[in-house]
């Protein structure tokens, strides 16, 4: 196993991308919650001198840009089991949509488990290439972005559909 890391400069500031031989496995800011001890992400290395690396800040350039709308990278997760049937459903929902935890836990067969689905969302370790930032609360509320709100309202705002963005008075 080749665990590794870099650090990136994004339009959201610094990023920390983890991999692990051919797959990236972490995506995270540095004040995230729930963020992996820094001991667990391997040997430092350069964008430059790793593929995957230059790869993952293409694609997060063109992102974060608004020239694309999914992510092309070997990934890998490992959470537990309910973490993993959470993070499938986060990878089904469209850019520019949105979705709630309340919405997420009825597709798991019980709305109760809003709250259990945002724990799981919350632990996301690929934000941005797996879309968490795309799970509002209900009535649409910016809650609950382990990256922080102001980052999620960018994304969010980012990939609002062009109808929506000129209807608005603001």
């Amino acid at each position: 196993m080749n665990r590794r890391h870099a650090v990136i400069e994004t339009r959201l500031g610094e990023v920390v991308l983890v991999a692990d031989d051919a797959s990236l496995v972490g995506l995270y800011f540095p004040d995230q919650w729930y963020k992996p001890a820094a001991s667990t992400f391997g040997g430092r290395t350069e964008v430059t001198d790793d593929p995957l690396f230059s790869e993952t800040r293409r694609q997060l350039d063109e992102y974060l840009g608004g020239s694309r709308t999914t992510f092309d990278l070997p990934t890998s997760t490992q959470g537990d089991a309910w973490q993993e049937t959470v993070w499938a459903l986060l990878r089904e929902i469209p850019y520019g949509r949105t979705t709630t935890y309340g919405d997420l836990a009825g597709r798991l067969g019980d709305p109760a488990l809003a709250q259990a689905v945002g724990q799981a969302v919350g632990r996301n370790p690929l934000c941005m290439i797996v879309p968490c930032h795309r799970v509002v609360g209900r009535g649409g509320s910016l809650t609950g972005y382990a990256g922080g709100v102001r980052r999620k309202r960018f994304l969010l705002e980012l990939e609002e559909p062009a109808d929506v963005t000129s209807g608005r008075l603001f």
